[in-house]
């Protein structure tokens, strides 16, 4: 028999631009009842550039939470209906200045099971081209371009710490050694 819990009620707490968050009473398997507080986000996407010289083109920008700059790979979030491939062009696009031939799927994660709804969809993109960057006004950013397999000892080393980009660089490390039938 399958785990579960079943919603019984729930209260909006907040709801903002990029975030809803919610208290739900919900039931238990065993009958008890139990207090769940839920973040509702529309999802995102994430992208990895990789040249055909097996480098990435990653974003340096500060992460107002962590007071700290982090490295990661180019992303954003879902405008609510979007899909997820024309989202991962958009943002490879705004923040790299860059245009992809095509995008291929490389799943999804779920950055924090325990009390969010985010789900990112991450792609590789291949066959880059320059374009126009743009990024949102409020955007700051650098554009720096790695090694994969240097990117790949960041993650192994604790240097890269970010969910999405941990993944999507281990996934496309794993795919260009073993490749994977589409």
């Amino acid at each position: 028999m399958a785990h579960f819990e079943k919603q019984r009620s729930s209260r909006e707490i907040y709801n903002g631009r990029i975030i809803r968050v919610t208290c739900d009473t919900v039931e238990l398997e065993n009958g008890k009842e139990s207090l769940r507080e839920v973040v509702h986000h529309h999802g995102g996407v994430g992208v990895v550039p990789l040249t055909e010289a097996g480098e990435v083109y990653m974003v340096r920008q500060f992460r107002y939470a962590f007071g700290r700059e982090l490295l990661e790979i180019p992303a954003g979030k879902l405008e609510q209906g979007e899909n997820p491939a024309e989202a991962g062009f958009r943002e490879l696009r705004e923040e790299c200045g860059l245009e992809a031939r095509g995008l291929i799927p490389l799943g999804a994660v779920y950055p924090s099971v325990g009390y969010d709804t985010e789900v990112i969809h991450l792609f590789l993109a291949t066959d880059l081209h320059p374009v126009e960057a743009c990024p949102d006004e409020d955007e700051f950013l650098t554009l720096e371009k790695w090694k994969l397999e240097d990117l790949v000892q960041q993650v192994l080393a604790d240097n890269i710490c970010d969910a999405k980009t941990v993944a999507a660089i281990l996934k496309v490390w794993n795919r260009t050694k073993r490749p994977l039938h589409e």
